[in-house]
């Protein structure tokens, strides 16, 4: 029985098509990509879903409380029996009740070495700050903002003549390599969390 992969995004899903591509190659074994789904109509990353076959939906979130949008979510989520959710470039924060429905069992990846810059423009706070080094973290989701239990991190050397487009595109390159691993790692239930730690069996 393959595992089923439920995506949330809200733009250009180029951390869905990572995950997409590994699937289909192997490199996440066992497993599918059940459900994309948006609350943008006119994201990118639902397009590239459909395109690949993979069943996607809109559903727009403007005007609804938060936890009223994430019952129909959790709905769609529920009704393709998804085993896992993956946040790729999704624009909202998680409800209490959508972290309880599926506990340990969602994961983000944020393009900054957490619990160092939070929240929008990681990269350009990166530089503000004169960091030396960025790079990405994939961390299980809990109520707070890119604040969950840190899975894996990947560490990339700032440049002096970075600008925050030339870092996000090197970020985002590790972040490819390092959602997959994360979602194998998850799946194949190698990892434990105790306390804050997510511990790794190997």
């Amino acid at each position: 029985m393959k595992k089923r992969i439920g995506v949330l995004l809200s733009g250009r899903g180029s951390n869905f098509e990572a995950l997409a591509e590994s699937v289909a190659a192997g490199r996440i074994p066992n497993a599918e990509i059940a459900l994309v789904v948006s609350n943008r109509e006119n994201a990118p990353g639902i397009e590239k879903a459909r395109a690949r076959g993979i069943e996607a939906r809109v559903i727009p979130s403007k005007g609804l409380e938060r936890e009223v949008y994430d019952k129909l979510v959790v709905a769609a989520l529920r009704e393709k029996s998804v085993d896992l959710v993956c946040l790729a470039g999704y624009m909202r924060l998680l409800s209490p009740y959508f972290v309880k429905t599926f506990p340990n069992r969602i994961l983000n990846i944020h393009p900054s070495l957490l619990p160092a810059f939070p929240g929008l423009e990681p990269q350009r706070q990166a530089l503000e700050h004169g960091a030396k080094f960025s790079g990405c973290t994939v961390h299980f989701v809990d109520e707070n903002l890119d604040a969950g239990p840190i899975i894996l991190q990947a560490v990339v050397p700032i440049e002096d003549r970075d600008t925050p487009e030339t870092l996000a595109e090197r970020i985002l390159r590790e972040e490819h390599r390092i959602y997959s691993e994360a979602v194998k790692l998850v799946l194949e239930g190698r990892c434990r969390i105790e306390g804050r730690r997510v511990l790794v069996a190997r």
